[in-house]
């Protein structure tokens, strides 16, 4: 009874702990992951000791393990990895053993291993990064649909399903070095022959099996099934060899093809969440900070391994590929850390010998470490990126992406549609201008969309849409209109002021997301602002109120009158109300400097409207500050006087025009409204 009482308390510990470490990280922006290790490192052997190294937890730990690689198995999704399959299967593969490489052999060079097995077990610990962490990034800055998004979740399912391999073929490495060939084909061929029954069983048994269980209606019962299928199967390839991890996976894999696949995650998740706590929350219990900082400098080698030689790999992996340098690099800053099936591979090695206590500790610090660098790793990609596309010394680089237009001579171009952009939205709005007969130009740098306006023979600019020299070769100025529905907000409003500046008359449409992004695609020259969740909530509202017996016609001056006030109308009175820092986030990626209205300036007592700044100049005045009052996106109708600062957005040239016209002495005729 002693010992069952010790479980739960160490139980509770832990999970207290983990709960709490994850809500202050989650707090400070940081992966709750992170929490999770160091609310065990608090409660540890190392640090306050109320849970040992050794405690039962990691009994329950191991429940955590199968379920993670379970759900694994049954999220892996085969048509996301076909449709991304060039980059997906090639250059995932080839970042894979790129980085089992470098990481091994410098890891074997340096001595930080004694064998090869070792390091090449490290290489491929080293090898795998976040899902969780790099899909909830890119889900808050709501690049999932991106082409660097896509090419991140891409090479990630590759990583993933490369875990099973590895955790069925690597423990083979145990065997001495006349047996291990031996031991590597038996493995192999112990796999191609448990994969093999596993999709008979998958197509034959399975299915009939959870559907007779799913008539039942029991939601008890199903869960129960649920558990024992993915538990028996990974007793089972214990017992064979190949380790409770593989046939986890694999079990998760058979469900997949289930009908029932979603309702059978969806049971398991609470579960899988919180056994996953205690198995992450176990690993930290392992972590001593003082055996970090007396090898600091080997654990700063592994993190520079695995940060900086993965950054790079995956990014000349991907540039190899023939996607822009600024994707490449993105996606390079993006997957260069160690994620959370590491720990799982680590345990492996332990597990068989293969790490020492020594060894595994600095593994455990080196994912913990890149963990919490890739938040912020994250977060400044993009200022860096801008920075070099506008610094003298690296901006060649990115200039050589002069893109390719295809479907069309460049002579040609003229009076056509330009759609900046072939997600979900660019693709149905291409649909639509297609079969309406309109010329149309598709500017995209994704290779898997592509194929679609290769096969329909719709004219495309490969490259990145918020490069002048791809704008250029656009023809925008001969262009009859412009619709940019790109997902990432920082390149819409970075696209949106280069396209002005090229063609300051050109008619702009603007797929925007967030409430603030409105007045800002407004401000910086868009004709007209569109936000698909506002425009999806009044087709069901509308669908409901007819539903309801109102009139066709009440109905729709309803939706009309809400449209209507919303682009225009949606912030509060002004911006005062928004604060500085949604005007600071919305700069972001946009040259813009303060100017001072002094005596001298000729345009006080002159209104934004008679100026006529941005037809003028190419600039756009986003702010005022007046009497310590900030005005956001002032209206034509204000009226300039001394001392107001302006905040001026816009290119270095029209900066330059702008000052200009603040020091013109007589106002040109070209300046009447």
């Amino acid at each position: 009874m002693a010992a069952d009482l010790n479980l739960i308390i160490d139980m509770v510990t832990v999970v207290g702990a983990a709960t709490a470490g994850g809500y202050i990280a989650s707090s400070l922006k940081q992966p709750v992951l992170l929490g999770y290790l160091l609310g065990g490192t608090l409660v540890g052997p190392q640090v306050l000791g109320l849970v040992g190294a050794n405690s039962d937890v990691n009994v329950l730990a191991e429940i955590g393990v199968v379920l993670l690689l379970f759900a694994l198995g049954v999220e892996f999704s085969l048509k996301d990895l076909l449709r991304v399959r060039r980059i997906a299967l090639g250059g995932g593969t080839l970042q894979i053993l790129l980085t089992l490489l470098l990481g091994g052999g410098l890891a074997y060079a340096t001595g930080w291993v004694e064998s090869v097995p070792q390091a090449v077990f490290l290489g491929a610990v080293l090898s795998l990064s976040s899902t969780a962490v790099v899909l909830k990034s890119l889900i808050e800055r709501n690049e999932v649909q991106t082409s660097h998004g896509q090419i991140m979740l891409a090479v990630l399912i590759v990583q993933d399903l490369a875990l099973g391999v590895m955790l069925a073929v690597l423990p083979a490495l145990t065997q001495s070095g006349s047996d291990i060939g031996a031991a590597l084909f038996a493995a192999i061929l112990k796999v191609l022959i448990f994969l093999g029954v596993a999709v008979v069983v998958g197509k034959w048994l399975i299915p009939p099996l959870i559907r007779q269980v799913a008539r039942q209606g029991s939601q008890e019962l199903f869960l129960l099934v649920t558990v024992s299928l993915c538990m028996g199967i990974a007793l089972f390839t214990s017992k064979i060899g190949l380790g409770i991890e593989m046939g986890a996976f694999v079990a998760g894999l058979m469900v997949s093809n289930v009908e029932y696949a979603d309702h059978a995650l969806d049971r398991i998740l609470p579960m899988r969440d919180v056994f996953a706590t205690l198995f992450f929350a176990s690993i930290g219990l392992l972590i001593d900070p003082v055996f970090l900082f007396e090898n600091r400098w080997v654990l700063l080698g592994l993190v520079a391994t695995a940060m900086f030689g993965k950054g790079l790999i995956v990014t000349i992996i991907v540039r190899g590929f023939g996607y822009p340098l600024k994707t490449a690099l993105t996606v390079g800053t993006g997957i260069n850390q160690v994620g959370e099936f590491s720990f799982v591979l680590a345990s492996v090695a332990q597990v068989n010998g293969l790490f020492s206590d020594r060894l595994y500790g600095l593994v455990l610090g080196t994912a913990a470490a890149t963990l919490l660098l890739t938040p912020l790793s994250l977060r400044l990609a993009p200022h860096l990126l801008r920075w070099a596309e506008q610094s003298h010394l690296f901006s060649r680089w990115f200039s050589e992406e002069v893109g390719e237009l295809v479907g069309l001579e460049e002579s040609a171009l003229s009076g056509h549609i330009v759609v900046a952009g072939f997600g979900r939205v660019g693709q149905t709005l291409v649909r639509m201008l297609y079969f309406q007969g309109h010329p149309i130009l598709v500017i995209d740098n994704n290779e898997a969309t592509l194929q679609t306006l290769r096969e329909r023979q719709i004219p495309y600019l490969y490259g990145d849409a918020c490069s002048p020299l791809i704008l250029e070769k656009a023809h925008l100025n001969q262009a009859q209109s412009m619709a940019i529905t790109l997902p990432d907000p920082m390149a819409t409003r970075l696209l949106l002021n280069r396209a002005r500046d090229l063609a300051p008359d050109l008619d702009i449409i603007v797929r925007v997301h967030a409430d603030e992004e409105i007045e800002t695609a407004y401000q910086l020259g868009a004709q007209e602002v569109v936000q698909p969740e506002f425009e999806a909530a009044l087709e069901m509202g509308a669908h409901v109120l007819l539903g309801l017996g109102d009139g066709a016609t009440t109905v729709q001056q309803v939706v009309n009158r809400y449209r209507n006030g919303r682009y225009r109308d949606i912030a509060p009175v002004r911006a005062e109300y928004w604060g500085s820092a949604n005007l600071e986030r919305n700069l972001e990626g946009l040259d813009h400097q303060w100017l001072t209205l002094g005596s001298e300036h000729t345009v006080l007592g002159r209104t934004l409207a008679e100026l006529n700044i941005r037809r003028v100049t190419g600039a756009t005045i986003m702010a005022i500050e007046r009497e310590k009052k900030l005005h956001q996106y002032p209206t034509g109708a204000m009226r300039l006087v001394l001392g107001d600062r302006l905040l001026v957005v816009g290119s270095h040239e029209a900066q330059t025009e702008f000052i200009k016209l603040l020091r013109r002495q007589a106002l040109g005729p070209g300046l009447a409204h």
